[in-house]
């Protein structure tokens, strides 16, 4: 074995017994955490609220009693939705927070890219989101260059340009034509 994977000297059954040891005393302490959260808000509860008296009391007392009460609640409504709203702003800047901790770190993976093979349509697609429907197509936004064509003078015979330079063929014509 190498020096990283040394081998454990705890038997496997000495193992087992400290787990579920560990295990034993992890619910006996969530059973003592939940008794005293009950004892907590019970004792929270007579705190806040005092039992009500109601024996004895007449019915415009009860009424004064009844809108005491619900004036109180709404009072804790209002408090418990501002509250909320504390929780849920700060909840966003805490998760912004850790978003910019993480790029800063510069921790972001990238992934391996593929090349694709993707036509100039698809590409101004993507580029600009769907925005451009019809067919670009390059070639027809170029310019359009015509090559000048080469003026090709036909040289059959050496003797006839000669004979067109020198005037000499109206006169051959003639002789020809005499013949």
């Amino acid at each position: 074995m190498s020096e990283g994977q040394k081998k454990s000297k705890i038997t496997a059954s000495h193992r087992l017994a400290l787990k579920t040891k560990m295990l034993k005393m992890a619910a006996v302490m969530l059973e003592k955490e939940k008794e005293d959260k009950k004892l907590e808000r019970k004792a929270t509860l007579s705190e806040r609220v005092p039992p009500l008296q109601l024996s004895g009391l007449s019915i415009q007392d009860l009424q004064a009693l009844c809108k005491e009460l619900h004036h109180k609640i709404d009072v804790v409504d209002e408090d418990r939705y501002d509250i909320n709203v504390k929780v849920e702003k700060n909840n966003k800047e805490i998760e912004n927070l850790s978003l910019k901790i993480f790029e800063l770190k510069g921790k972001m993976k990238r992934p391996a890219l593929k090349r694709v093979k993707i036509s100039a349509d698809a590409m101004l697609g993507a580029l600009l989101g769907c925005k451009v429907k019809e067919s670009v197509d390059f070639k027809a936004n170029l310019k359009t260059v015509k090559k000048e064509e080469e003026k090709k003078e036909e040289v059959t015979d050496w003797r006839k340009n000669v004979e067109a330079m020198s005037g000499m063929e109206g006169r051959k014509k003639l002789f020809n034509a005499g013949q």
